[in-house]
C-alpha cells in the first residue's frame, strides 16, 4: 500500500485540465495588467525600435526593407524572452509557484497557462509591430502581410517559450537577464542578419542550421521576396513552431518545487 499510494495521489495532479490552464492564464494576465512597465516593454519597445531603425536608414529605404523584415521577428522574440523569464522567475522567488505546485495543478497546466497568457500578449505585440511597419513606416514586402504577421507571432511565442525555460535555471532576476547573451546573442549573430549563412565558416554555418532564429529570419526573407507561400516558408514556420513546443515541454519537465 505504501508503494502505490503516492502514485494514486499524483494522478489528478499531473493530468492536464483546460479549466486549470485558462485559470492560470487569467491570473497571469491580471498580474500583468498591474505591471505597466512590463506591458510597455512588450508592446512599445518593438514599435519604437522599428521606428528608430526606419529613420536610421532614412536615406536608404531598400536597406530598411531588407533588415526591417528580419528585425520585425527578432525584436518581439527578444522582448518576450526578457519579460517572460523575469516575470516567471519573480513568481518562483516570491513563492507563488511553490504554493501552486502544492495544489492539484499539473506542471503542464502551469506552463500552458503561462504560455497562453504571454501568447495573448504576443498576438497584440505582433499586430502592433507588423501594422506599424507595413502601413506607417512603409516596409515594402512582396508577399502577404498575414504571412509576415504569422512569422512575427511565432517568433514572439518562441521568445516566450525560451523565457519560461531559462527561468528554471536562474536564482534572481539579474541571472535571468544574464542568460540573454548565452541564449539570444549567438542566434542573433548566426541567423543570417549580418552575413549570409552559407558564406560563414562551415562550423558556424552548421551551428546556425540548428538555431531557431535562423529559420525565423529565413521565413521573413521568404515573405519579403516571394508573392506566394513557398515550401521553404512552410519549413521555416514549422521549425520555429516545433522549437517553441519543444522548449515548452522542456520547461514543464524542469518545473519543480524548491522545497521538499
Amino acid at each position: 500500500m505504501t508503494a502505490t499510494t503516492p502514485v494514486t495521489a499524483m494522478t489528478p495532479v499531473t493530468a492536464m485540465s483546460a479549466a486549470r490552464t485558462t485559470a492560470t492564464a487569467a491570473r497571469v494576465l491580471r498580474q500583468l495588467r498591474h505591471d505597466p512597465r512590463s506591458i510597455a516593454l512588450m508592446l512599445l519597445v518593438p514599435v519604437l525600435m522599428l521606428t528608430l531603425l526606419r529613420y536610421v536608414f532614412d536615406g536608404s529605404p531598400r536597406t530598411f526593407d531588407t533588415i526591417g523584415a528580419s528585425l520585425l521577428g527578432i525584436f518581439p522574440l527578444i522582448t518576450m524572452f526578457l519579460v517572460t523569464s523575469i516575470a516567471t522567475l519573480r513568481e518562483r522567488t516570491s513563492g507563488t509557484l511553490e504554493r501552486l505546485l502544492a495544489m492539484p495543478l499539473g506542471k503542464g497546466d502551469l506552463i500552458a497557462g503561462y504560455a497562453l497568457a504571454f501568447g495573448a500578449v504576443a498576438v497584440v505585440q505582433s499586430l502592433l509591430a507588423t501594422g506599424l511597419a507595413l502601413w506607417l513606416l512603409g516596409l515594402d514586402v512582396v508577399g502577404s502581410p498575414w504571412l509576415l504577421l504569422l512569422v512575427a507571432l511565432l517568433d514572439a511565442l518562441l521568445g516566450t517559450a525560451l523565457g519560461l525555460f531559462v527561468s528554471a535555471f536562474a536564482a534572481s532576476e539579474f541571472q535571468a537577464v544574464q542568460f540573454m547573451p548565452a541564449v539570444i546573442f549567438p542566434q542573433l549573430l548566426l541567423c543570417g542578419l549580418f552575413a549570409a549563412r552559407d558564406t560563414m565558416q562551415p562550423v558556424l554555418s552548421g551551428i546556425s542550421d540548428v538555431l531557431p532564429m535562423s529559420y525565423a529570419v529565413d521565413g521573413m526573407t521568404q515573405v519579403l521576396t516571394h508573392t506566394d507561400m513557398t515550401a521553404d516558408f512552410v519549413r521555416d514556420t514549422v521549425v520555429v513552431a516545433a522549437c517553441a513546443l519543444l522548449v515548452l515541454a522542456l520547461g514543464a519537465a524542469t518545473l519543480r518545487r524548491r522545497t521538499p
